[in-house]
């Protein structure tokens, strides 16, 4: 029986391997078309547009990794049934339990790469091949065309026109507020240089002062302020939610919450991740029922219907998740959920075509 499990479990790995060779370079090269498009603009090359397509890798085989399990498992699999080696192990006595079992202690393998992936490669890649994008373009890092960067704390708001890198920033603008909430001073600095300890050098300030009888205006040529932002936190305000690791998504959160603001879609992001492995035992179990009765198909027409059943599942999963953001959903029931009730069908599925 350990045989037969190794023997299985060879198989699917190889099924995933193939899936993998096929799968990620397909979705690299609609990555590197939609980049092909900016080739021309600024300094952007084509040599750029394939450097940022490769650092995008990872990332792409983590959010792919459901359709691998997919793919994977119904082409190892469904190789055994039409060679009549599936036959034979039922013959000797295996279960269709036990034979997916072997399925998914791969599938535990697959997530666990994902998960290393995600803390490890995935983020940084993806956040180089952002700034390297954004400087061949002569873009700065921005929540919105012409507005900044934003953040506040309680009693302090805080803008940034532009992320020079990770020590400098320009055109800087606090508003600093009394505990009533009315405004006491606006100061604005032309560039500002981001030290330790949240330590910032104001270069070129105009200061604001404004008290009930009067305003008063002064200049600085340069002004230390100690910032409620630190370096990485500022880095942290100009990447995407789903390029940062777990941990970086639980403190953004947290910080955010704690100065008053909406975390809605770095706590979303973090519970995807969640979502995402659960989505790849669902799949690896969702593919299981496909191999076992008929074989008359053929393997070629069961990785039609898996390939359609995944882009199906796929899609309905993006469009909870935009719901969910819309609608400020609970972002656990969310991003959990519909794995989870997968599963649950898939194992119902299973008992019925099986036994």
């Amino acid at each position: 029986m350990k045989i037969c499990h190794r023997y299985i479990a060879w198989q699917v790995l190889t099924g995933m391997v193939i899936a993998t060779a096929i799968l990620l370079p397909l979705f690299s090269f609609f990555d590197l078309l939609d980049q092909l498009d900016d080739v021309g603009k600024g300094t952007y090359t084509t040599w750029d547009a394939f450097l940022y397509t490769v650092m995008l890798m990872p990332r792409r085989f983590i959010q792919i990794a459901p359709f691998i399990a997919l793919l994977g498992t119904v082409g190892a699999l469904g190789a055994l049934a039409v060679n009549l080696e599936l036959v034979a192990m039922r013959v000797a006595g295996l279960s269709p339990l036990m034979i997916g079992l072997a399925p998914v202690g791969i599938g535990g393998l697959l997530i666990a790469s994902t998960i290393a992936l995600e803390y490890f490669v995935a983020p940084q890649f993806q956040q180089q091949a952002t700034i390297l994008r954004a400087v061949a373009l002569e873009q700065g890092a921005e929540l919105g065309k012409g507005l900044g960067i934003w953040t506040r704390n309680e009693r302090n708001i805080l803008r940034i026109g532009e992320m020079l890198h990770k020590g400098r920033a320009t055109d800087i603008e606090v508003i600093h507020f009394d505990g009533e909430g009315s405004m006491t001073a606006h100061v604005h600095a032309w560039y500002a240089d981001i030290f330790d300890e949240s330590l910032w050098k104001l270069h070129d300030v105009t200061i604001r002062t404004f008290s009930p009888d009067r305003i008063t205006s002064r200049k600085a040529h340069i002004l230390q302020w100690h910032s409620f932002l630190g370096p990485d936190d500022i880095a942290t305000l100009t990447k995407s939610p789903e390029s940062l690791t777990p941990i970086e998504l639980v403190k953004h959160a947290e910080f955010l919450r704690a100065t008053g603001q909406k975390a809605d879609a770095y706590v979303m992001a973090l519970w995807r991740k969640v979502g995402g492995a659960i989505m790849t035992i669902a799949m690896i179990l969702v593919a299981i029922p496909f191999i076992f009765g008929s074989v008359r198909e053929g393997l070629g027409g069961k990785l039609i219907l898996a390939a359609l059943m995944g882009i199906s599942i796929y899609l309905f999963d993006q469009i909870i998740a935009n719901i969910g953001l819309v609608f400020q959903l609970n972002p656990i029931v969310v991003s959990v959920v519909p794995g989870m009730v997968l599963i649950a069908v898939a194992a119902h599925w299973l008992l019925r075509r099986t036994f």
